[in-house]
């Protein structure tokens, strides 16, 4: 099948995803798109996404090179954004489907999950990168994978690493560079903020309140000297009076000075606002088995007025002389795919398809990123600011005499 042949019921499929509609799975679109002819309809949607062995990462792309253009034109890339979101799911034969932890439920569940990265600018965010997370229990089952069609090069990897995955390649793709944001459940992996720095890429991360951290000001001790005989050791130390705190302790150490109550962004309401601290630490996780300690990044911690302990922590690489606003502005950039995400599910259909394997879940969910990317890159046309009725368009002069169809002519008799 040539992409001449492949065009056409892929541009369809994606209108039919722009369509109203309650569901967007390969029938209903059909039905919409061809009442009269619907099973021709349904046979050339279902093959293009269950069957046609076209590449989603070029398409997505594609996607990302012409949305790209326009989000750009309101404001420069501002951050690359990881996250995954969960799709309930009964039965098990579905590809991916186990119980697990559901974001969308906030519990577990029986669900799959999807690991995403996002480009975004100050105002539009755009998912570039997606992958199934496929659990250990399926990796693991060759029956399973051959009837849902899992490719044989694709092993079990956590969350985490398939984010790195798609980090390296938006890396090697040349996409525009941005701190990465990520939540507790990626960048507590201490592996994962190492990554990120060796691909050349700054980052601002939340974490748990039990990561260890070195105090303000304080390192691990240098290496013993050498000794007459033996042999000399490289490693950094630590001894009972000098050791690491869990990045709570630092919090809980601050004076009531260190706290700013800072405001991040417009609320449906009011202004977003919290107190706030940022202090700069070294990371201390396992430092004891290296020869230099790790370098001071900023510990910032979120603790609002009225709660008992604080709520939030994030690390991140930032230069030193970055203000606290623009820290906080950064780590609570991640809201913005929430949107994505809303307008992906409910919009556009993302959870609505229904086959079992592998590559129509990619595909159908590389078809809606499509069609969300044609969306972000129209909306990028206006003022962030602009509000239904108020883009500021002009409208086109009507000829003088024009009547439209169907309206009573002047002078006429009733």
């Amino acid at each position: 099948m040539s992409w001449a042949d492949r065009a056409t019921p892929l541009k369809l499929y994606c209108t039919g995803l722009l369509l109203s509609g309650e569901r967007k799975s390969v029938e209903p679109i059909a039905a919409r798109l061809a009442p009269d002819n619907v099973r021709r309809m349904h046979q050339s949607l279902h093959h293009i996404v269950a069957d046609a062995p076209w590449n989603d990462g070029d398409v997505l792309a594609q996607v990302r090179s012409y949305a790209l253009t326009a989000m750009r034109q309101r404001g420069p890339v501002q951050a690359w954004i990881v996250d995954d979101t969960g799709f309930v799911k009964k039965g098990k034969h579905s590809v991916g489907v186990t119980r697990q932890y559901c974001g969308q439920v906030g519990k577990q569940e029986n669900c799959r999950v999807a690991v995403s990265l996002s480009i975004s600018t100050p105002t539009a965010s755009l998912p570039i990168a997606w992958r199934l997370y496929l659990p250990e229990v399926w990796a693991e089952d060759p029956a399973r994978r051959e009837q849902a069609g899992v490719p044989e090069e694709v092993v079990f990897q956590t969350k985490p690493a398939l984010a790195l995955d798609q980090i390296r390649a938006a890396v090697k793709q040349d996409v525009p560079r941005a701190p990465v944001l990520a939540d507790a459940g990626y960048a507590t992996d201490t592996r994962f903020r190492e990554e990120i720095t060796k691909l050349g890429l700054g980052y601002a991360v939340g974490i748990m309140s039990s990561v260890s951290v070195w105090k303000p000001g304080e390192a691990p001790l240098p290496k013993r000297e050498r000794k007459a005989t033996g042999r000399p050791t490289k490693l950094l130390r630590r001894d009972r009076a000098h050791q690491p705190v869990a990045v709570k302790e630092v919090a809980l150490s601050l004076s009531a000075s260190a706290w700013k109550t800072i405001a991040w962004r417009q609320g449906a309401k009011q202004n977003l606002r919290s107190r706030f601290a940022a202090v700069r630490i070294r990371p201390a996780h396992r430092d004891y088995w290296r020869s230099e300690p790790r370098p001071e990044e900023w510990l910032l911690i979120e603790w609002p007025t009225g709660e008992t302990e604080p709520i939030k922590y994030w690390l991140s690489t930032l230069p030193a002389k970055t203000k606290l606003k623009d820290l906080v502005q950064l780590a609570k950039h991640r809201w913005i795919i929430e949107r994505d995400y809303q307008e992906l599910k409910q919009e556009l259909g993302l959870g609505h398809f229904e086959g079992r394997g592998w590559r129509g879940f990619h595909h159908h969910a590389t078809l809606c990123i499509a069609a969300y990317g044609f969306l972000v890159a129209e909306r990028s046309r206006f003022s962030p600011s602009a509000r239904a009725g108020e883009l500021e368009l002009r409208a086109a002069q009507i000829p003088p005499g024009f009547q439209p169809r169907g309206s009573p002519r002047q002078g006429r008799a009733a």
